[in-house]
């Protein structure tokens, strides 16, 4: 079974940039046998904050947002103000963009894990500091759009995110029951554990 087979949280020793980890660790503490410094391990129990739904399909108007399209930060600002939710320091930041429901429409995972698809900006990166963010997952299994945009990087928000930030990242989460939940009761914020 490949590691990127179900909803996951990468850990702070996921990716590495010019050989170094999250907090200047040495990409060499982590091995076949796991990570010596920022395993996730640590995280088992221990996440439970004020979570708010980011339904950016249904803010677009679509079922699911098409693969290779990119979620900016006026389109995050936009949804929460749709939604009627404030984003606040230390929260989790769910971003539904509807693959996991186009999957299942089309009983297929086609390439869902390794292929293009929709996910957040770069640009994007600046708006998660700013909000001051304790996580973010979205129903994608990169959770930033592909092909990367402009990068020579493969995956640069999250070298952004995980080795210059150490903000947690979430993929492959099946948000559709929240979705649905949230949007009919209309409210988008609630307990995360």
């Amino acid at each position: 079974m490949p590691t990127q087979a179900a909803t996951q949280w990468d850990s702070l020793a996921h990716v590495f940039f010019e050989g170094k980890m999250y907090n200047g660790y040495d990409e060499r503490l982590v091995s076949g046998f796991g990570a010596k410094k920022n395993s996730i391990a640590t995280l088992k129990d221990k996440v439970v904050t004020r979570g708010v739904l980011l339904d950016i399909a249904r803010y677009k108007g679509k079922k699911w947002l098409e693969p290779g399209e990119a979620i900016y930060p006026d389109d995050l600002d936009g949804c929460a103000a749709q939604e009627n939710v404030r984003i606040g320091v230390g929260d989790a930041v769910l971003i539904r963009t509807g693959q996991m429901a186009q999957v299942r429409e089309r009983q297929s995972w086609g390439d869902y894990a390794g292929g293009s698809a929709p996910g957040l900006s770069i640009t994007a990166a600046r708006w998660l500091f700013t909000k001051q963010v304790a996580a973010m997952a979205t129903d994608t299994w990169s959770t930033e759009v592909l092909p990367s945009e402009g990068s020579q990087i493969f995956l640069p928000l999250h070298i952004i995110c995980l080795v210059h930030m150490g903000l947690l990242v979430g993929e492959i989460f099946d948000l559709e029951e929240l979705a649905r939940d949230c949007a009919r009761d209309g409210c988008y914020e609630f307990m995360f554990v």
